[in-house]
């Protein structure tokens, strides 16, 4: 199996080189595995709603270049469209303020507007 090596400041994890999430995601499977039950797709959906909106908001402002916000739109379509939908694996009891929920939908994301942008998984600093 193929992996990539992500870095925190906790330390660094191999991340399975297919998955979109990434280290924080990782790390809360780990730490809080409660229910093994997903999120429901209609939460999904209003999460990665807010991202979309908070893309074109940031660009509108000059915060978030055009380049990068198409990336990162094109993501939020093509998961409420219906893919990626395997990616978001935080527990939906994973308990907090839903910070690692959060992380999970960032890094799916992150990651699938890098792939857009013809870079590398796990290369954050390109699109935030």
């Amino acid at each position: 199996m193929k992996t990539r090596i992500e870095v925190d400041p906790l330390g660094e994890k191999v991340i399975p080189e297919g998955a979109y999430y990434g280290i924080q995601t990782l790390r809360a499977t780990e730490n809080f595995p409660v229910s093994g039950i997903k999120a429901p797709l209609p939460f999904i959906k209003a999460y990665v709603m807010v991202k979309k909106a908070a893309a074109l908001a940031n660009a509108e402002v000059g915060w978030l270049d055009e380049k990068r916000k198409q990336a990162i739109v094109q993501a939020c379509d093509e998961i409420l469209a219906g893919k990626l939908l395997d990616q978001f694996v935080v527990d939906v009891f994973q308990a907090g303020a839903g910070t690692s929920f959060n992380m999970n939908v960032n890094e799916v994301l992150a990651n699938r507007a890098l792939e857009i942008l013809g870079k590398k998984k796990g290369d954050y600093k390109s699109v935030g």
